[in-house]
């Protein structure tokens, strides 16, 4: 197997979505185009747009209004710290949806979970009474706060 692709299908805006999250991540670009005004498309919107985010490979497919997106898809963003979480919160959220948990719906519908790796490590701790407190309170928040995380660890 040479890759595993994520392609996302959009209504037309491929290329403005992979133009957004390529702005968001670092280590990120468009790569490649398909232009096919022949087949009915408007030359301002490509039919696939290949891009990388942290370099992961995406298509962004402008297939028509048939398919939408939900929330049974979501790519999770693994954050180091509170500037972080707060960063990637804040871009995606941007004309998008907040929603419980660390998880969110950006401006195109895509769904996206931006998680600390501080509270993965609180809910691995051997003591389950530390891991039952970390999920009573992030399941009261919308962003992932780290430092209520860890003060809900400690009791």
């Amino acid at each position: 197997m040479k890759d595993l692709i994520n392609c996302l299908w959009f209504d037309n805006q491929g290329l403005e979505a992979a133009r957004y999250y390529t702005g968001i991540f670092p280590n990120s670009a468009i790569t490649t185009q398909l232009d096919l005004d022949s087949l009915g498309h408007p030359a301002s919107e490509p039919l696939t747009v290949e891009f990388h985010l942290k370099g992961r490979p995406f298509v962004a497919l402008n297939g028509g209004p048939l398919f939408t997106f939900n929330e049974s898809i979501s790519f999770q963003i693994m954050c180091e710290n509170q500037a972080e979480v707060d960063y990637y919160w804040g871009e995606l959220t941007a004309g998008g949806q907040e929603s419980q948990c660390g998880w969110l719906k950006d401006r195109f519908g895509v769904s996206w979970q931006v998680v600390p790796t501080r509270m993965v490590e609180l809910l691995s701790d051997p003591d389950p009474e530390i891991a039952r407190r970390v999920t009573e309170a992030f399941m009261t928040m919308k962003k992932l706060d780290i430092g209520v995380l860890e003060a809900a660890a400690r009791g």
